[in-house]
């Protein structure tokens, strides 16, 4: 080549353009690092810290468990699924119904069952189901309410006692009748006559004798007769209403053999008067009334039961009874007896010596000999009894005198 040939000259402009691209983003990475939140700054240099101290002790798998910064975003890990477990299958057909632990089998009642009828107002609608609850367990009482929730003894035209009661006898046929009402029967009563308004001298004695001809349908078919009495109310003028009107129903039952029972100290404190909660049967404080003061709440109706379920319990006597069962071929105890007892009988002489399985009485022994005679012998054919040895309760000879010691005279 020759001296002075020209080498060929590369374009300056050819790198510059490159050179400033890589300047300019350079600086737009420092810009954006200046730029990032300060939590995430501190988040990864907190990291990077872990990884110089920590991933020496604890490897890479504490790196790996360790929490990441926001923006740091860790791939999921696939959780493996479960198979499904298999569904216990329950044969309907031959597995029991279930049943919770405090619900109890119902008795079944037996065909010969006797039945209490209860007759009366709303009262005795809710001693239906107390009595009904307190015999639940008892196969030989069935309780038949027939309580019409206004009626009374007042107002005959709405409904009449007197014509459907005996009815109610006739179709069920009850051991006992038990009857409470009044509660609807302080209002104006409508006779023959005239109209009675209530408290006044005729009212009273009309209502005398309806209440008295009520309890002879009962007692007039020879069927025990309980009539209960009227608790107190929250008003002061039915409660004293109420302790005339139980003095009147106690005089005219019992005069026709008829037992009146008294349920007022249940439902009153200690000085006499109205309370909404008191004892149960079970001696827990309950609410006993609702908040109208005049019905009974569950607990209520059930403590009213209680007062009539021990004479009608005295009345029924085994049958009301929760142990009594119908005995017949099916549950009969087995007795041991042969299939035909005549075979295994042979009669037996009551004067045949073998009886016992011996031919001479008492063994055939002689009595043994004695020399002298006991002291039975003595007393009871001579009459003489052995001397009780001294000091015994039987002797009774008095003590000897000691003569009195002689005095040596010198």
């Amino acid at each position: 080549m020759p001296a002075d040939a020209e080498l060929p000259m590369t374009k300056k402009t050819d790198r510059t353009p490159i050179r400033w691209l890589v300047l300019a983003l350079a600086a737009a990475s420092l810009c954006l690092g200046a730029l990032a939140p300060a939590h995430v700054a501190e988040a990864q240099e907190q990291r990077y810290q872990r990884r110089s101290i920590l991933d020496f002790f604890l490897g890479r798998r504490y790196l790996d468990d360790a929490p990441q910064a926001p923006d740091v975003q860790q791939p999921r890990r696939q959780q493996r699924k479960r198979p499904p477990q298999p569904k216990a299958v329950v044969n309907t057909r031959t597995a029991p119904p279930l049943r919770t632990v405090e619900e109890e089998p119902a008795v079944q009642k037996l065909g010969d069952a006797r039945t209490i009828l209860i007759v009366g107002d709303f009262l005795a609608s809710g001693l239906g189901d107390g009595l009904t609850a307190a015999f639940e367990t008892s196969p030989g009482v069935v309780v038949e309410a027939r309580g019409n929730v206004s009626s009374g003894l007042v107002r005959d035209d709405y409904y009449d006692w007197p014509e459907q009661l005996p009815k109610m006898i006739d179709e069920l046929k009850p051991a006992m009748v038990v009857v409470m009402i009044g509660a609807n029967d302080r209002q104006q009563m409508v006779t023959d006559t005239a109209k009675e308004k209530f408290r006044t001298d005729g009212w009273f004695t009309e209502y005398r004798r309806r209440v008295l001809s009520f309890g002879k349908e009962v007692t007039g078919r020879k069927i025990p007769l309980l009539w209960v009495g009227l608790p107190a109310f929250e008003s002061d003028s039915m409660t004293a209403d109420a302790v005339q009107m139980n003095q009147l129903y106690r005089n005219q039952v019992e005069s026709i053999g008829g037992e009146f029972v008294d349920i007022w100290d249940g439902f009153v404190d200690e000085n006499g008067n109205f309370i909404v909660t008191g004892s149960d049967v079970n001696g827990q404080q309950v609410r006993l009334r609702t908040s109208d003061g005049i019905n009974l709440t569950q607990a209520g109706r059930r403590k009213l039961a209680f007062y009539v379920e021990k004479p009608a319990r005295r009345l029924l006597g085994t049958q009301a009874s929760p142990d009594l069962v119908r005995l017949d071929s099916s549950n009969l105890p087995g007795l041991g007896l042969p299939d035909n007892p005549v075979e295994h009988t042979v009669p037996i002489s009551l004067s045949d010596p073998n009886l016992d399985g011996g031919a001479e009485l008492l063994g055939a022994r002689p009595p043994p000999m004695a020399l002298t005679r006991s002291p039975r012998d003595l007393l009871v054919e001579q009459g003489e009894m052995t001397p009780a040895p001294p000091g015994r309760v039987d002797d009774y000879r008095l003590p000897v005198a000691k003569a009195p010691a002689e005095v040596s005279v010198k």
